[in-house]
């Protein structure tokens, strides 16, 4: 198979994680006989530095052009710092979802045997959690009318939605309820705000055709309390854009690190696969990042391109690397691998299942690009 990837690495450790990726589906590409072809091009703070606009349009033209996008990390003190700022790199990530289409984000969320111990909940909380954040990412309030008054006393966030915004991610939240548990809950604050009222009811609608499913309600405030509480009730949930955005993060202490969880973000043409992890900056250039959510959305992207051996495959070279304990600063701050020696071990596990006993403990100490 010969596929076009698009990959943006971004600002921070965008790029030593995106690298990992890259060196992992190099590996799956040699294993299975495929053909990945990359284009590299910029977003964010690089972008606004090289040409002061946060998404240049040559960025927008090769990810359409693309059957899939990697990307890394966005954001820079510099800007992220400054609240003067007209041009920020957010705005890159904000347009190029608007431009791609990519309304339906997807977050799941996993939690490892190996790291429960560094999650703020008890273990027996963490036991057998296993769901799905469907967040509709091109609407609410972050693209609603925005304004200031001339005075500054004064400021205005809209948020609106429509029913066809609402439908084709719900569409895509029930159809995998139907692959997993047969669970969905849509997260929502209906007793205050129209737009919620809205999700209510057209999902409300929707859910005559999926049988199968059941579905639930939860308001917002309550469902972060839920996913601490009792992490393992949910399935597949469903919410809007800025509730998903709170409560993906908020999950994500589940599995121990913020460098553990994968995303996706699919449109009407391609999708966009990223770690949930922001740039990081303080940890740029210094090989210490966790690059496991870049490489486990990487293997979503595969998922995507219905390459399921070939990610299922990345999966257990994953699991095999928390198992042996081989982990970033991030999880062990005392006995930690560099990130360019985790995606080494596990490029070298794709390509031949090695066993602990088969590693050499010299060479990944030296980062040697033979571990074996």
């Amino acid at each position: 198979m010969k596929k076009n990837i698009a990959v943006i690495n971004g600002d921070g450790i965008g790029p030593e994680v995106t690298a990992q990726s890259i060196r992992v589906l190099n590996a799956i590409a040699q294993k299975f006989n495929h053909e990945f072809n990359y284009t590299y091009c910029m977003m964010g703070a690089c972008a606004i530095d090289a040409t002061g606009n946060p998404l240049p349009d040559e960025t927008i033209e090769i990810c359409l052009n693309s059957d899939a996008i990697l990307f890394g990390a966005i954001g820079d003190p510099k800007y992220d710092n400054d609240p003067t700022a007209k041009v920020r790199p957010e705005q890159g990530l904000l347009k190029l979802r608007k431009s791609l289409q990519l309304f339906a984000n997807i977050r799941p969320i996993t939690t490892y045997t190996t790291l429960q111990h560094l999650s703020p909940l008890k273990e027996s909380q963490l036991e057998n959690v296993d769901f799905v954040i469907f967040r509709e990412l091109t609407g609410g309030i972050y693209f609603g009318k925005k304004e200031l008054s001339e005075d500054g006393t004064q400021a205005l966030d809209e948020c609106t939605y429509n029913v066809k915004e609402i439908e084709r991610i719900a569409e895509v939240a029930f159809k995998n309820a139907q692959q997993r548990r047969k669970k969905l809950t849509l997260v929502d604050k209906a007793n205050v705000l129209e737009t919620s009222r809205l999700w209510r009811k057209v999902v409300k609608e929707m859910a005559p055709k999926f049988p199968d499913v059941e579905v639930d309600f939860m308001f917002v405030d309550n469902a972060a309390m839920q996913i601490i509480i009792n992490p393992k009730q949910f399935d597949v949930v469903l919410t809007e854009n800025m509730f998903g955005d709170i409560i993906s993060d908020e999950a994500s202490v589940l599995s121990g690190s913020l460098g553990m969880l994968p995303s996706a973000s699919y449109g009407v043409c391609t999708a966009l696969f990223e770690p949930i992890h922001g740039s990081y900056p303080q940890a740029a250039g210094k090989d210490i990042a966790n690059p496991t959510g870049s490489i486990l959305s990487a293997a979503m992207l595969l998922d995507y391109l219905n390459l399921h051996d070939e990610a299922r495959l990345v999966r257990q070279a994953i699991n095999w690397t928390l198992e042996n304990k081989f982990v970033t600063k991030d999880i062990d701050p005392i006995n930690f691998y560099f990130t360019s020696t985790i995606g080494e071990l596990v490029s070298d596990y794709v390509l031949n299942n090695i066993n602990p006993q088969e590693i050499n403990q010299e060479n990944i100490e030296l980062r040697k690009s033979t571990i074996i």
